[in-house]
C-alpha cells in the first residue's frame, strides 16, 4: 500500500473530523505527525520514503498576550524537505499551510503565495497583514483540465474560510477559482487585529484587492506542489468534491493516475 505522511499543528482544527478526512482520501497507509514533534521527525528522515506528503500545518509561530513571534525551521528540516523536492517528489498543501514558516522565504516561493499575520515582505515587496473570512459560501469553478480537477464538475458549492493575501499567479498554474465573493478588503478581517485580540475586525486596516485563485500548481525545485485553500473545518472535510480534489492531488504528486 502507498504511504501518505500528513503534517499538522501550529493552528487549531477539529481532530476527529480531520482524521476521518485524511483516511478517506484513497488507499493510503497514513502516518500523521503533529508539530513540534513533526519537525523533529522530518529532520530525522520521516519524509524520505513517503509516497505522498500532505501539509496541513502552520509551524513557526508563537501567539501569546496579543503578540506573535516567529522562528525559522531547523536546518535539518529544511534540508530534508529540500532533498525531497530536488528528487522530484512533490507535496500537497492545504489551507493554513500558506501561512506556515513566516521566516522561510523559499517555502513561500515554492508554494506561490503567502498569508501574513503581520505586515511583511515577500519577493521584494512589502505587504500588509492578510485578511481572513470564515464560513463563506461560494462557487468553486474549475478553470483548467488537469489531473487534480479530473472528475470534478465545472462548478461546485463550498462553504469555507477564504484568504486575502499575495498569490503570485505569474508563477503558478491556476486550477480552481472562487466565484460569487469579492476579494477586497471590505469583505475580510485583519489577521493582525485578530492576533491583538480584536477578532473579526478591519479597523485601521486596508489591503489591495487579491486573487480569487483557491487551487493551483506550483513548482518546488524539480517537484510539483499543489496548493488547495480548502480545509477550515468539518463542513469542508465532508465536501465530496473537496475530497476528490485532494485525493486527485495526492495521486498526482505521487505519480499515480487519478
Amino acid at each position: 500500500m502507498r504511504s501518505l505522511l500528513v503534517l499538522s499543528g501550529g493552528h487549531p482544527y477539529e481532530e476527529e473530523p480531520f482524521e476521518a478526512f485524511i483516511h478517506a482520501l484513497g488507499e493510503w497507509d497514513v502516518t500523521h505527525l503533529v508539530h513540534p514533534e513533526a519537525e523533529d521527525e522530518i529532520a530525522r528522515g520521516a519524509a524520505e520514503e513517503a509516497d505522498a506528503l500532505l501539509f496541513y500545518d502552520m509551524p513557526g509561530y508563537t501567539f501569546a498576550d496579543g503578540t506573535v513571534t516567529t522562528r525559522p525551521p531547523s536546518p535539518d528540516f529544511v534540508r530534508a524537505i529540500t532533498r525531497r523536492f530536488e528528487a522530484g517528489r512533490g507535496a500537497v498543501a492545504l489551507h493554513h499551510a500558506l501561512a506556515g514558516w513566516d521566516e522561510w522565504d523559499a517555502w513561500h516561493d515554492w508554494l506561490g503565495g503567502k498569508f501574513f499575520y503581520q505586515p511583511g515582505k515577500w519577493r521584494g515587496r512589502v505587504f500588509p497583514d492578510s485578511g481572513y473570512r470564515h464560513d463563506v459560501e461560494y462557487s468553486a469553478r474549475v478553470v483548467v483540465d488537469h489531473p487534480v480537477t479530473a472528475g470534478l464538475p465545472e462548478r461546485f458549492a463550498v462553504t469555507d474560510e477564504l484568504y486575502l493575501c499575495p498569490i503570485d499567479e505569474s508563477a503558478v498554474t491556476p486550477l480552481i477559482r472562487a466565484e460569487g465573493f469579492s476579494f477586497t478588503s471590505e469583505n475580510f478581517h485583519s489577521a493582525a487585529n485578530a492576533v491583538a485580540g480584536d477578532m473579526f475586525s478591519r479597523a485601521g486596516w486596508d489591503h489591495p484587492p487579491g486573487s480569487n485563485c483557491v487551487g493551483w500548481e506550483a513548482r518546488a525545485l524539480d517537484a510539483p506542489v499543489i496548493y488547495l485553500q480548502f480545509g477550515d473545518g468539518p463542513a469542508t472535510y465532508d465536501n465530496g468534491h473537496v475530497r476528490r480534489a485532494v485525493a486527485n492531488a495526492l495521486n498526482y504528486i505521487s505519480g499515480e493516475d487519478t
